[in-house]
């Protein structure tokens, strides 16, 4: 898969879509691609230290339209709220761990054998959702 930096420009697919390249809309994503995984109250709070007129509603809904958008990513990394990323680094799945709570990001060709064997089943997964749960290596060493 090709990295979808150079592909993906957020501004035109905004405008092409018939949204507005708003002020927020640019501090929201800004501030997924600085933080690289976050919640949307994680997203909140660095977009209010420079904005603090924004809202949760707006960073929500900013959320969900860059998403419908392919612009962010959402993952499930716990109970917690999803963790959205930027679509515009490479495209990688997670590994979380169970103990000390890390996640690591993926390339997605680390996943190539597992991608062959679904589409001969004629299943093709979207790997910008997935995410593994189990145990980093530093949490196996003090396990045992």
């Amino acid at each position: 898969m090709p990295d979808r930096s150079d592909t993906v420009d957020w501004r035109a697919a905004l405008r092409d879509r018939g949204y507005r390249l708003t002020p927020q809309r640019e501090l929201i994503l800004a501030a997924v691609d600085e933080l690289g995984h976050a919640t949307p109250d994680e997203v909140l709070a660095k977009v209010q230290e420079t904005a603090s007129t924004v809202n949760a509603s707006t960073v929500y809904r900013t959320l969900e339209v860059l998403e419908e958008l392919g612009l962010v990513h959402h993952a499930h990394f716990s109970d917690r709220a999803p963790t959205y990323h930027s679509v515009r680094g490479h495209e990688h799945f997670h590994l979380v761990c169970r103990g000390c709570h890390s996640i690591t990001s993926i390339d997605t060709a680390e996943a190539d054998p597992l991608v062959e064997t679904l589409r001969a089943r004629g299943f093709e997964p979207d790997l910008g959702h997935l995410t593994v749960f189990g145990q980093c290596a530093d949490c196996q060493g003090g396990a045992s």
